[in-house]
């Protein structure tokens, strides 16, 4: 019988979302063949690829790895890539090296240059870049994507969006509280939600930001089937007073006095996303560039002061 396992390898092994990576790649019946991070925080491992190599040099990683491709039978397939934002172009690019294929966390890269530069490098390897775009598979919100196509034409749907993600006094010292390695609020947590808008709503026709710092942002965006407020934060005291003491996470999406309920459901997306891009549909870097075009213009704006209906209601109490 033919072994149908693809050896995978798994850079940034040590990290919040790699488990799930991981968890992914054996539930669809496939070997974490080796595994990279600069920390060894990472036995978890042991209870779902006990097999694999581990190390914590890059160089040592991509002997190993380039030792593996001499034969076609333990040559890697696929590099999951889940390192710190500001190395995913890199990894992607000796992924694509190696002669694997390779699957990326979000924000993909910072840049649409960047993004051209992973074409380039496609071209040049054969080999092919995914973007874990979970939120696409998500059921609730792909009912809500139908029920938006059915609606007549010319509607355009009234969204605020809140995201409030409380982080403590670690997130600072980590690189994700370094703006020159996640690219700051509104990449790090939002290209999630930027890529689930666009997804949903179509092509963006303007965006405006109405507040940047270190900790939050906010601004108002126009899709050709909605406009949308929106407010991101990693401070607790951004919290509703409703939640504050209770829960250190609010979300809310409202469209046109609506709730989307969709806490639940998110537990197998992984699982789901490496099972398209197994099946050959998988998001590509021309699925992802909308969201990083839209994140970079957001990085590059100042901040305007504006009224009225396009303010977030979080904004607006602010200036009083």
């Amino acid at each position: 019988m033919t072994d149908t396992r693809k050896p995978f390898a798994l850079i940034g092994a040590a990290g919040y979302i790699a488990p799930r990576h991981m968890r992914a790649i054996k539930d669809l019946g496939h070997t974490l063949a080796v595994a990279y991070d600069i920390n060894d925080s990472v036995g978890i491992i042991d209870s779902l690829h006990p097999q694999a190599e581990f190390f914590t040099q890059f160089e040592c990683f991509q002997e190993h790895a380039q030792t593996l491709r001499r034969d076609p039978a333990t040559a890697l397939a696929y590099v999951a890539v889940c390192s710190p934002n500001h190395l995913h172009h890199p990894h992607i690019a000796a992924g694509l090296r190696l002669g694997a294929d390779v699957i990326c966390e979000k924000p993909l890269v910072p840049t649409p240059e960047l993004l051209h530069e992973l074409q380039r490098i496609e071209a040049e390897t054969g080999r092919r870049v995914f973007n874990i775009l979970q939120l696409r598979h998500h059921d609730a919100i792909l009912k809500l994507r139908e029920k938006v196509a059915a609606a007549p034409a010319d509607t355009k749907f009234d969204v605020e969006l809140t995201y409030i993600t409380s982080r403590g006094k670690w997130y600072a010292q980590s690189w994700k509280g370094d703006p020159r390695k996640s690219y700051g609020v509104a990449t790090n947590i939002g290209v999630h939600f930027f890529d689930m808008l666009h997804f949903i709503f179509g092509q963006l026709q303007t965006s405006v930001v109405h507040h940047q710092a270190e900790a939050s942002a906010a601004g108002f965006l126009e899709y050709e089937r909605a406009r949308v407020r929106w407010f991101l934060s990693i401070d607790a005291n951004d919290l509703p007073d409703s939640v504050k003491g209770k829960k250190t996470t609010f979300r809310n999406i409202d469209i046109s006095g609506e709730q989307l309920e969709f806490s639940e459901g998110f537990t197998d997306l992984h699982t789901v996303s490496y099972r398209e891009i197994l099946a050959g549909r998988g998001y590509g870097l021309a699925d992802a560039r909308h969201c990083i075009e839209t994140v970079a213009a957001i990085r590059r704006m100042a901040p305007v002061a504006a009224t009225g209906a396009e303010v977030h209601p979080f904004i607006a109490a602010r200036r009083g």
